[in-house]
C-alpha cells in the first residue's frame, strides 16, 4: 500500500500545535523571552551599566523590596499579555485577586514561621545553634521587622509567580503536572546556585521546597498559600533568628545567632537551608501537604486552548440530521 508523504502545512502543525493550541514549549519561550527584554531594559534603565543585576539589593530591606516588586510588576505585564493572547485570566496562572490574602495565606504563613522555628529548635538540640542576645531594641524591632516582612512579601510575590505561575501552568499543558512541578522546581533550585555563598545541599533544600509550593498551589487552587509560607520562611530565617539564608545575612536582625559545627549540620555559609536537616523538615512538610484532600489546580477548563473552544459551534439538536443535510 503507497503511503502519501506529510504535507508540509502538516509538518508545521505537528511542530507548533498540539491538542492544547500553540504547543506549551513555543508559548513559554515566546514569554521568557519578553521578559527578558522587558527586565534588561528595565534595569538598564535604571541603573546604567550594572543592568539588572542592579535592581535588587538584598542587604537592606528597601533595596531587596524594590527589585522584587519591579520583578513582580513585569511579570504581571507580561503574564496579562500572555494570557490575551490565550484568552486565559490570571486565576489560571493561580494569581487570582480575588483569593489574595485569604485564610490559607495567613493559615500557611503560621505554618512558614513555625516550619523555620522547628528546623532552628532542632540544630539547638544538636548542639550547633544559639538565639544569641537581642541586637535590636524599642522602635527598631518594629521598624526593621515590619520592612523585611513587607521585602520578603516582595520575594515570594515573584519567586511564587516567576516559578510557579505562568511557567508551571504552561508546562503543565504540555507535560501534565507533576513533571512540570518537576521542572520548575529544579530551575528554582539551580538558580540559588548564583547566590553568593550558596552550597549544591541548599540548593537541592531550595529545590525541595519550591516542590512542596507546588504541591499547595496543586491543593488550594492558587498561590497565596505558597507567598504566605514563602514570606513568612525567609523573614523568620532573616529577620527574626538572624541566620543566614541563601548565603545573604540581613541587616537589622532581631537575634544575633551564634552557629557552629560540622557543615553538613549547620549549613554553613548557606545557612539552615544547606543542613540537611532542612532535607528531611521538607520531606515531612510534602508528605503533609500531599495528604491535605482536594485537588483544585490547575483547572481542566483552562487546559484545552480556550479560542479552540469558542470557534467551534455547539452539536444541534439533531447533530445526525444536520450533517446528512
Amino acid at each position: 500500500m503507497e503511503t502519501r508523504p506529510a504535507s508540509k502545512d502538516s509538518a508545521i502543525n505537528i511542530v507548533f500545535l498540539g491538542p492544547n493550541g500553540v504547543r506549551a514549549g513555543w508559548r513559554l519561550l515566546v514569554a521568557v523571552t519578553m521578559w527578558l527584554i522587558v527586565f534588561i531594559g528595565v534595569g538598564t534603565a535604571l541603573h546604567g551599566r550594572q543592568g539588572a543585576v542592579g535592581m535588587i539589593n538584598p542587604s537592606t530591606p528597601e533595596g531587596l523590596l524594590s527589585g522584587e516588586l519591579t520583578t513582580f510588576l513585569i511579570y504581571l505585564c507580561i503574564a496579562w499579555i500572555m494570557g490575551r493572547i490565550e484568552a486565559r485570566k490570571m486565576r489560571d496562572y493561580g494569581i487570582g485577586l480575588v483569593d489574595a490574602f485569604g485564610a490559607p495565606f495567613w493559615l500557611c504563613a503560621l505554618a512558614g514561621f513555625a516550619s523555620i522555628s522547628v528546623l532552628l529548635f532542632s540544630l539547638h538540640r544538636a548542639g550547633v545553634y544559639q538565639l544569641g542576645e537581642r541586637a535590636l531594641a524599642g522602635f527598631e524591632i518594629w521598624k526593621y521587622g515590619a520592612a523585611w516582612g513587607l521585602a520578603f512579601l516582595g520575594v515570594a510575590l515573584t519567586e511564587e509567580t516567576l516559578f510557579r505561575g505562568y511557567a508551571l501552568f504552561t508546562l503543565s499543558t504540555g507535560i501534565n503536572f507533576w513533571p512540570a512541578a518537576i521542572a520548575c522546581s529544579f530551575a528554582f533550585g539551580t538558580l540559588h546556585l548564583g547566590n553568593s555563598g550558596e552550597g549544591y545541599v541548599g540548593a537541592v533544600s531550595a529545590g525541595a521546597i519550591g516542590f512542596l509550593f507546588c504541591i499547595l498551589l496543586r491543593k488550594t487552587g492558587n498561590l497565596w498559600a505558597a507567598i504566605g509560607f514563602h514570606a513568612a520562611w525567609d523573614w523568620g530565617e532573616s529577620f527574626f533568628y538572624g541566620v543566614p539564608d541563601s548565603g545573604q545575612l540581613a541587616s537589622g536582625h532581631l537575634f544575633s545567632a551564634q552557629i557552629a559545627g560540622p557543615v553538613w549540620l549547620t549549613g554553613g555559609s548557606v545557612g539552615p537551608e544547606g543542613s540537611w536537616f532542612c532535607l528531611i523538615l521538607v520531606a515531612i512538610l510534602c508528605a503533609v501537604a500531599a495528604s491535605l484532600p482536594g485537588v483544585k489546580y490547575p483547572d481542566p477548563d483552562a487546559i484545552p486552548d480556550p479560542r479552540r473552544r469558542r470557534v467551534e459551534p455547539p452539536p444541534g439538536l439533531f447533530p445526525e440530521s444536520a450533517s446528512q443535510s
